[in-house]
C-alpha cells in the first residue's frame, strides 16, 4: 500500500513510492520502521458525511475510483514536503522533492533523522547515497504491475477483499483533505485510513489499521508545497554525480520459484505473485545473503518471501517480529531458511510459509 505513503510503494517505503509516472507499478503500502507525533493537533475540522435517506453514509466513489484518483494525483505535478512516519515507538522524518511530466518521474528523498541517506529515483532506476560510508547503491526496481493496473483488468480483486467508507473532511499540513477508509473484508489484511487532498487527490496522510481500527502505523506531511519549482534536470545531475563514492550495482535476475526448486501448494486468497528474482553472490554482504525473493500483492498489501541456504551461525529457532504494521516470520525449511515479511497480519504470513515446499 511506498526496504524503502506503499501507494507497497503512493509515497515510498523508507521514503518514496514505487510507481512510474504513467501510474504503473504503484502499491499502497505504508512504510515500515518510521513515525508521527502531534502533527495534526488542532487541524481537525467537523466531519462532513453524505447521508442517504436511511441515514447511512453513501460513498461518492467506489474503492477503485478512489484509488485511481489518488494514484493519478502525482501525474503532471511537482511538490515538496516533509514526511513524518511513525511505527510503534519509532519516529522518522524525510524531506521529499517530487516532479513528474506525465512520462518520467523523479524523486529525491533525504532523511532528516537517523543516519544521513539520500535516495534519488528516476522511474525504476534508484540510487542511494550513504555519506558516512561513502557508498552509493544503484538498482533497477522493477514495476510490479500492481495498483492501479489491477484496477483496470478483469483480474482486479480489490473490491472483493476491501470496501470503502467516506468519513468526512479534515485539514492536514494546511490542505483540506477527504478522509476515506479502505477496510478489509477478511482477517488476512489490514485496513487503511487515507487523507486525500481535495483538489488534487494527492495522499497527504495515511494510517494502517489493525483490529478494532487500532492505528498500527501512520505517515503524514507536516509541510507540503504543491506545484513546487522542482527541476528535473537538476535532479538528473545529482543522480549522476557519484564523485567520492564507491558505487555498487547488485545484479538482479528474474526467475520463478519452480526454476529454483520450489512450489506453492496453496494460494493465499487475493494475493498474486508479482515478481521473483535472485541476486548474484559476491557483490557485497548486504545483498548476497538473499538468493531468492518473491513478492506477492492483493493490489494494496504486499508480502515478500526470502529463501536462502541454511546457516547454523545465523539461523536458529523460529523467529517473529513486528514493527508498526510490518510483521516478519523466520523459519527453517529443510536445508533452507525462509523469511516472510509484509504489512499484513501474522496469520497471513503463516499461510504463505505453510504453502511453500521444496520440489528438489
Amino acid at each position: 500500500m511506498v526496504s524503502h505513503l506503499s501507494f507497497g510503494r503512493l509515497l515510498s517505503r523508507g521514503v518514496a513510492p514505487s510507481r512510474t509516472c504513467s501510474g504503473r507499478g504503484a502499491r499502497l503500502q505504508p512504510w515500515s520502521g518510521l513515525v508521527l507525533v502531534a502533527l495534526v493537533l488542532g487541524l481537525w475540522q467537523p466531519l462532513v458525511q453524505a447521508q442517504s435517506q436511511g441515514g447511512a453514509a453513501v460513498p461518492t466513489r467506489s474503492v477503485n475510483e478512489w484509488l485511481v484518483r489518488m494514484q493519478e494525483a502525482s501525474r503532471q505535478r511537482a511538490y515538496t514536503g516533509t514526511l513524518v512516519v511513525s511505527a510503534g515507538s519509532v519516529m522518522s522524518a524525510s524531506r521529499i522533492w517530487h516532479v513528474c511530466d506525465g512520462v518520467q518521474q523523479m524523486e529525491r528523498i533525504e532523511t532528516l533523522t537517523g543516519a544521513p541517506r539520500t535516495t534519488i529515483r528516476r522511474n525504476n532506476e534508484v540510487i542511494t547515497f550513504v555519506p558516512d560510508a561513502k557508498t552509493a547503491w544503484i538498482e533497477e526496481r522493477e514495476s510490479l504491475g500492481l495498483f492501479p493496473d489491477l484496477l483496470r483488468t478483469p483480474a482486479n480483486a480489490i473490491p472483493k477483499y476491501y470496501e470503502v467508507r467516506e468519513t468526512g473532511v479534515q485539514r492536514v499540513a494546511g490542505h483540506l483533505a477527504d478522509v476515506v477508509e479502505i477496510l478489509p473484508r477478511d482477517p488476512l489484511r489490514f485496513g487503511f485510513r487515507i487523507w486525500s487532498e481535495q483538489k488534487t487527490g494527492l495522499v497527504v496522510k495515511l494510517q494502517t489499521l489493525g483490529e478494532k481500527d487500532v492505528v498500527l502505523e501512520q505517515l503524514a506531511y507536516s509541510e507540503l508545497q504543491l506545484d513546487a519549482p522542482v527541476r528535473m534536470d537538476k535532479l538528473r545531475k545529482m543522480m549522476k554525480d557519484t564523485r567520492g563514492y564507491e558505487v555498487y550495482r547488485p545484479v538482479v535476475k528474474k526467475t520463478t520459484p519452480e526454476a529454483e526448486g520450489w512450489q506453492f501448494k496453496d494460494v493465499v486468497p487475493g494475493f498474486l505473485r508479482m515478481s521473483c528474482h535472485t541476486r548474484d553472490a559476491g557483490e557485497a554482504n548486504e545483498v548476497s545473503s538473499v538468493p531468492m525473493q518473491c513478492i506477492f500483492s492483493d493490489g494494496l498489501a504486499s508480502v515478500s518471501l526470502f529463501v536462502e541456504p541454511l546457516d547454523a551461525r545465523r539461523h536458529g529457532a523460529e523467529t517473529s517480529a513486528v514493527m508498526g504494521a510490518t510483521h516478519s516470520l523466520g523459519m527453517r525449511l529443510g536445508n533452507h531458511w525462509l523469511t516472510v515479511l509484509g504489512e499484513v497480519p501474522p496469520v497471513t504470513l503463516q499461510r504463505f510459509a505453510q504453502a511453500l515446499q521444496r520440489t528438489r
